[in-house]
């Protein structure tokens, strides 16, 4: 197994995240099967109990894990489906490591940081490395590995520590360090300042590390005989020094390091320049440059309680690109915080007020995704029904859903105490129930979480269509309360439907309304799977209504009918579906099609 580990140096943001990604990608594309790890080293056992605001989205795994947004952009650069072994933290370590203590696995020994914890993590390094994530059996070639915060962050010591003795015990030709740090320029001087870098590199290698690669963020290039400057003080030969500048999308990251030869760079410290193809990033390359040139604009407004941090949506933001750009057409999204649309912000602040609900009603098709607790509920609520009686294109995920339903029930059904136990644990007409497997004592991971079955009921709605008339789809979980079944055949009676249904029949996965253009909420986040070239459906089905291309991608979407089955001689057999085209679409939203 090769690793090549990612820190970072100067700030935090830098984008180690990314480059993390975009060095997988560039190693996959060179004929590597890659796996990725992700060392965040606060003491939280994982990322389900933080807030958003201050730490970004949770990201869900098919296993349930919730872990760092980072591992989101992992899956969509790479195309695997990482477990949450994969997301290592501080609490994880300590926690295993105590247990162990507890059950006297240590004999006696005073149990300490070096060496039980730093052993704690090579271990779980190695192990989690070898967990096959591209669908195939065996472990991967090459894992690239993240270390969150910044280099001399006191929580980071113990992972810093582990890794220089990680280094030693797999060897030099085993692994390679990409030192991300920053170039800034300062405006007095107008020149790219290398200092902060040094810096960083001399706090590294004291810390035991040295790194094998800079990888620079900068606003333009670095110059000639800034790369010479680092290379002698830094110790890193000039080859070895990339640049990854400002560019229009994170698309075009890969690029940059194809471009700088950072993969040949890697290949030469991991001794793998005699098997490794050239970079194939020809369909990368044109989705990037397509990406870039896309003019007519398709407006969404994601109306949501965490916009202050756009890092709180960050899957929902990329799967919206995703579909757009299939759909060729330029995202643009109006981030609207659900409160500023509530009766409350019109006395308190009526110019927020006024603008926000412009820029709702100007919107071609609007979003409500997923959250908790009461704050801007009321906004959200608005939102779903300005979007029904108005015939806007509309998407609610997991709250955003129920309070579809919630809206439906008290306005269709004539129950204005129609509500969420969530919300209002006395309410009369309980639209949405706690789960019963649920817990009320506990917070972390005690949720609906991960990959779980919806079951089509009907071939004749708008979400069996754009899953291409299946009869079931599997898509990530992370909810407490679901839609009330009690209150189900009343609303059905009244022209909602619930098209899909987990495997009980009891607990409603999708909900839509027949005689609207696209009305569509979805108890799962369907954009955890949503891919680069591979758009989530019902994201697909938002931006084609919006843009008044819904037929087309219902037609489409029912042409992408050709499966895999497997044959008594091990080979797959293709198949076609009722309405399904003669020839095999692969993937009829391909970016490069």
């Amino acid at each position: 197994m090769k690793y090549v580990v990612v820190s970072g140096g100067v700030v935090s943001g830098l984008g180690k995240g990314v480059t993390a990604s975009s060095i997988g990608l560039i190693l996959k594309s060179c004929g590597f099967r890659v796996t990725a790890i992700k060392i965040d080293p606060y003491l939280n056992i994982d990322a389900g109990t933080m807030s958003p605001i201050e730490h970004g989205e949770v990201y869900v795994l098919d296993d349930g894990g919730e872990v760092d947004l980072d591992l989101g952009n992992y899956e969509r650069f790479m195309d695997i489906k990482l477990t949450s072994e994969n997301n290592i933290t501080t609490g994880k370590v300590y926690k295993h490591v105590l247990e162990k203590e507890r059950k006297g696995d240590y004999l006696g020994k005073t149990v300490q940081v070096v060496p039980h914890i730093t052993d704690a993590i090579q271990e779980w390094i190695e192990r989690a490395a070898r967990i096959p994530v591209d669908g195939q059996s065996g472990p991967a070639d090459v894992c690239v590995i993240e270390l969150g915060g910044t280099i001399g962050d006191i929580e980071s010591m113990p992972f810093i520590n582990a890794l220089g003795q990680f280094s030693y015990r797999v060897g030099s030709e085993n692994f390679c360090l990409i030192h991300v740090s920053l170039v800034p320029v300062l405006n007095v001087v107008g020149e790219q300042k290398t200092k902060p870098t040094q810096h960083s590199v001399r706090d590294l290698r004291g810390l035991g590390l040295s790194p094998n690669i800079l990888a620079c963020r900068s606003t333009e290039p670095l110059e000639d005989n800034v790369k010479a400057k680092l290379s002698q003080f830094c110790q890193v030969p000039m080859e070895n020094v990339v640049t990854l500048y400002d560019c229009p999308n994170i698309w075009h990251i890969p690029l940059l390091l194809k471009e700088q030869k950072a993969h040949e760079a890697i290949l030469r410290v991991l001794n793998l320049k005699g098997v490794a193809k050239e970079p194939a990033l020809e369909e990368w390359s044109l989705m990037a440059k397509m990406s870039d040139k896309l003019h007519v604009p398709v407006r969404i407004a994601v109306v949501g309680k965490y916009t202050e941090l756009l890092d709180s949506y960050l899957s929902i933001h990329k799967a919206l690109l995703h579909a757009s750009v299939a759909r060729r057409k330029k995202l643009v999204i109006d981030w609207i915080p659900a409160s500023d649309l509530e009766q409350e912000a019109k006395k308190k602040s009526p110019d927020a007020y006024k603008a926000v609900w412009k820029l709702l009603k100007g919107a071609d098709g609007i979003l409500v995704p997923g959250g908790f607790g009461n704050r801007g509920v009321k906004g959200k609520i608005l939102a779903a029904k300005y979007a029904r009686e108005n015939r806007v294109p509309y998407l609610g995920i997991c709250l955003g859903m129920q309070l579809a339903v919630i809206e439906y029930a008290r306005t269709v059904l004539g129950l204005p105490d129609a509500n969420s136990t969530e919300l209002d644990p006395n309410t009369k007409n309980p639209c949405v129930v706690f789960m019963p497997e649920g817990s009320k004592t506990h917070m972390g991971g005690t949720m609906r979480l991960g990959s779980r079955r919806t079951y089509f009921q009907a071939k004749d709605s708008k979400s069996s269509k754009l899953y291409g008339n299946r009869s079931f789809v599997d898509e990530r979980h992370r909810h407490r309360f679901e839609v009330n079944p009690a209150m189900v055949p009343r609303l059905e009676s009244s022209g909602l439907t619930f098209p899909g249904k987990d495997e009980s029949g009891q607990r409603m996965e999708i909900v839509e309304l027949p005689n609207h253009p696209f009305y569509v909420g979805a108890q799962f986040h369907p954009e955890y799977k949503s891919r680069p070239g591979k758009p989530s459906p019902l994201f697909l089905g938002l931006i084609g209504a919006a843009c008044g291309e819904l037929d087309n991608v219902l037609q489409q979407s029912c042409q992408e009918t050709a499966v895999s089955r497997p044959q008594s001689n091990g080979k797959l057999e293709r198949v076609y579906l009722k309405g399904a085209a003669k020839k095999p679409v692969s993937v009829v939203y391909s970016l490069c099609s």
